[in-house]
């Protein structure tokens, strides 16, 4: 009969996400993660089942932080305020001092062999779930009137999808809160003006940082 755990479940996640985050999959050994994790190998194996086992549901944890602020970008009226809401929110979680610089999904995956070698298709996967759900409320928009009929929505998701690596990567290189919030704004002008009236400036939309 299994033991039941006694361990804080998402606390523990949340040690071992930084670990693999600062490290990657290869580059964190078992005992980098007992020791962030305050618990014993046997135990990490039978509550996981792996190491693999564990970087999945550190995963599935990173996704559970990020819920609200999908959620939140999500509620834009239009998609020029989803992507900027989305795109300054990001920003805010990049460089949060709360958690390591960058992005999970980027950083863990850079460089893998062995028992890692399909983790950055693992990560590419996961960072695509983002280009489709953009491309879906892209089609809306299209419906909506919000974006001309002619746009291509597969195309403006690889856009922002490209823009949001881009900043992650820059944000582990060191880059301030400020410069990237700087990238975003000579990035939204080049959004598609609205075919129902002409472009023109218009306030912030209000960000949400997820970072805890």
């Amino acid at each position: 009969m299994a033991r039941p755990r006694t361990f804080d479940e998402a606390q523990v996640l949340d040690r071992a996400m930084e670990v693999f985050w600062l490290h990657g999959y290869n580059g964190t050994a078992m005992s980098d993660l007992t020791e962030a994790m305050g618990i014993n190998s046997p135990s990490i194996y039978s509550a996981f089942g792996s190491k693999r086992g564990l970087f999945d549901a550190v995963l599935d944890r990173y996704d559970q932080r990020r819920a609200d602020f999908k959620e939140h970008f999500l509620t834009g009226k239009t998609a020029r305020d989803v992507v900027e809401m989305l795109l300054r929110g990001t920003v805010q979680w990049l460089t949060s001092s709360n958690e390591p610089r960058g992005c999970l999904l980027v950083q863990a995956g850079l460089a893998t062999g062995g028992d890692g070698q399909d983790i950055p298709a693992l990560l590419a996967r996961r960072r695509k779930r983002l280009e489709h759900l953009l491309t879906a409320r892209f089609d809306q928009a299209k419906v909506d009137g919000d974006l001309g009929v002619n746009e291509d929505s597969s195309a403006l998701a690889r856009y922002v999808q490209t823009i949001f690596s881009g900043l992650a990567v820059q944000a582990a290189a060191g880059a301030s809160a400020a410069e990237l919030d700087d990238v975003v704004t000579r990035i939204m002008p080049t959004w598609p003006a609205s075919p129902s009236r002409k472009a023109r400036p218009k306030p912030k939309p209000t960000v949400r940082n997820p970072a805890v």
